[in-house]
């Protein structure tokens, strides 16, 4: 049994992490920020720990007695008011964690960071070996830039430690903004969606959330130190995820094309009344640009070094209706 800190425990993607770390028999010390998120859940072998990536006393309470740490505490929201919140969360916490493990002697730390980093894919797929050298569309794909530099920065320390570059997560989990795949799944089978976004042919990655876990425990099984891996899954345009939702849920509705002009001034809308009056937008110009843009990656160097396999975009598909029909539907 080892003891292994989890951050961003609470998050779609961390739960299920810290969920599946303690099913294997391993004590987890999850830090968590708010009460609201773990009220009622428990497991005889996670140990809840109140904290911030901003204050590093609750970090090392968290980090003691651990051998191993995953990282996936982050800001990210679509918006704020002051961008300078993203990067202290997403860059100065993720250095926080990092001298606290190095301090600590902490076996080997997987920080999760995003295949967004990489940038558009140009005609070929993204690889890890990727180094963009343009301009990030969102302060998220920034901050996570500037982690990942943090990283490296330890390991060249002596930090045994490993990146994994999720896609675009999908699968069980609350329907929330950091499981939006499957909201928009959700909202598709109610006939609540009925957007593609511009003419549709824009590629992004999809990977189900199980999969994206497994990428983590084999990146900390058999990653090696400096080096990331792309957790992703598979290369659809906007045109053919809308075609598999209507042919694996069996429900077809009308979708209209939205342009990316009407989408930016919709967004732009959004932005000015957020400033106005604090309220949090669904989305932002920078991200209609993003989404915008082709993600092809490809995930052969996961598959060879660590052995990942994950499922195709129909098996992990027909399980997520499955479970939305199964929580959310009569």
């Amino acid at each position: 049994m080892k003891t292994i800190l989890v951050t961003g425990s609470t998050g779609f993607l961390g739960r299920r992490l810290a969920t599946s770390l303690a099913e294997d028999g391993n004590l987890v010390h999850a830090l968590y920020r708010s009460d609201d998120k773990i009220r009622g859940w428990k497991h005889e072998k996670i140990r809840f720990i109140k904290g911030t990536l901003g204050d590093k006393i609750s970090i090392e309470q968290a980090m003691e007695g651990c051998r191993q740490v995953y990282h996936l505490a982050a800001f990210a929201g679509p918006w704020v008011r002051d961008p300078k919140v993203i990067y202290d969360e997403n860059v100065g916490g993720t250095e926080n964690i990092l001298e606290s493990a190095m301090r600590l002697g902490i076996e080997k730390l997987v920080y999760t960071s995003t295949a967004g980093v990489l940038g558009p894919s140009d005609g070929e797929l993204n690889t890890e070996e990727k180094q963009f050298i343009g301009n990030h569309f969102t302060h998220y794909d920034r901050s996570k830039a500037e982690a990942e530099t943090k990283v490296m920065e330890y390991v060249a320390g002596g930090l045994n430690a490993v990146i994994v570059n999720p896609t675009r997560i999908y699968g069980p989990g609350n329907l929330s903004k950091s499981n939006s795949v499957t909201l928009m799944i959700e909202k598709y089978i109610r006939g609540k969606w009925r957007i593609i976004p511009g003419d549709g042919s824009s590629i992004g990655n999809y990977v189900y959330v199980d999969d994206a876990v497994k990428c983590h425990l084999l990146a900390m099984a058999r990653g090696r130190s400096g080096e990331r891996y792309i957790a992703g899954g598979e290369n659809l345009t906007f045109n053919e995820l809308f075609m598999q939702f209507a042919r694996v849920s069996g429900v077809k509705h009308r979708l209209f094309s939205m342009p990316v002009g009407l989408m930016m001034l919709v967004a732009g809308g959004f932005q000015v009344f957020a400033r106005l009056t604090g309220w949090t937008p669904p989305i932002v110009p920078a991200f209609v640009r993003r989404y915008n843009h082709n993600w092809a990656v490809s995930n052969k160097k996961a598959k060879m070094e660590l052995g990942y396999q994950p499922l195709s975009f129909d098996k992990g598909l027909e399980k997520t209706i499955e479970w939305i029909q199964n929580e959310y539907m009569p």
